[in-house]
């Protein structure tokens, strides 16, 4: 059966760290945009910093949105955003909601990341591993530049860390707190200045890695490995974000059976058996087209 998923206002798939568009055969929200396009929408993926903070990359994505509208003729943009991606939309709802009709975050770390924070004590403020790690991260993202099909702005590995950690994210939230919780692990306003906040997440399950196709997934066990730095939310994470610290807006579902990588459907291929990562995103883009949004 035909999907409808013909949202009013076009859609835009806003990429967390080292993101991109397409790297040769390799789109990072992998299956989601044509999934989303032959259900009627459309849809963009603005291309931002890989590595800097909320607010620079929240501003390019405002210049992205300026481009879209005069593209399409459309008045107002949807914006989806992965991580870190989360938090440049919400700033981009926050500073223009006129042009802004809705904001998703899909496991953004809207309360900061654990992770971030034992990254950050780890790596002492003017000393040598600090510098050593913030050279390899920005010599990494220049990397995925070359190949992918976008070009990528500058480049602040130590800010992004910074940005993501719950002191930074504590501060951005006091100046861009839209569609928050007022209260921890519950849901926020979905309706704020005329903007509708969603947000929904995973988180890792019991089951180790007894089952494909986890087992040959290198990118769930850094997931598996990386939730070992949590403390408050050691068992309800997905091993870069905590549940609760994903909650924005009206949150659809923070416990999906899901690791950070596979709410974009990451690795490219494998099939998940539970829950389809596209799935999620048509229904999404539904529900916003039944909002007339």
């Amino acid at each position: 059966m035909q999907r409808n998923a013909e949202t009013h206002y076009p859609i835009l798939l806003v990429h967390g760290l080292f993101g991109f568009e397409r790297i040769g055969k390799l789109e990072l929200f992998h299956g989601i945009k044509p999934a989303l396009r032959h259900a009627g929408a459309r849809v963009f993926v603005p291309y931002l910093s890989a590595v800097n903070s909320n607010e620079l990359r929240g501003e390019q994505l405002l210049a992205q949105i300026d481009r879209v509208l005069l593209e399409t003729g459309a008045p107002k943009v949807n914006l989806i955003g992965h991580s870190q991606g989360a938090l440049a939309a919400r700033y981009a709802g926050a500073k223009q909601p006129k042009t802004v009709a809705s904001v998703t975050s899909v496991s953004g770390p809207n309360h900061g990341s654990e992770l971030a924070d034992h990254l950050r004590k780890a790596l002492t403020p003017g000393r040598l591993p600090e510098y050593v790690a913030a050279s390899l991260i920005t010599r990494f993202a220049e990397f995925l530049t070359l190949f992918s099909s976008t070009p990528q702005p500058p480049h602040n590995a130590i800010a992004a860390l910074n940005a993501l950690t719950t002191e930074g994210v504590a501060a951005f939230n006091h100046k861009y707190p839209q569609g928050l919780p007022k209260t921890w692990g519950d849901s926020g306003n979905e309706l704020v200045n005329g903007v509708r906040y969603f947000s929904w997440s995973g988180i890792l399950t019991d089951n180790p890695l007894g089952k494909e196709p986890k087992l040959l997934d290198p990118l769930h066990r850094a997931c598996r490995a990386f939730s070992e730095h949590f403390n408050t939310e050691p068992d309800a994470n997905d091993g870069l974000v905590g549940r609760y610290s994903s909650h924005l807006g009206t949150v659809i579902r923070s416990d999906y059976p899901l690791d950070h990588m596979e709410t974009i459907n990451q690795p490219a291929g494998l099939a998940r058996q539970e829950v389809d990562p596209v799935e999620l995103y048509v229904q999404h883009a539904e529900r916003l087209k039944n909002l007339g949004l």
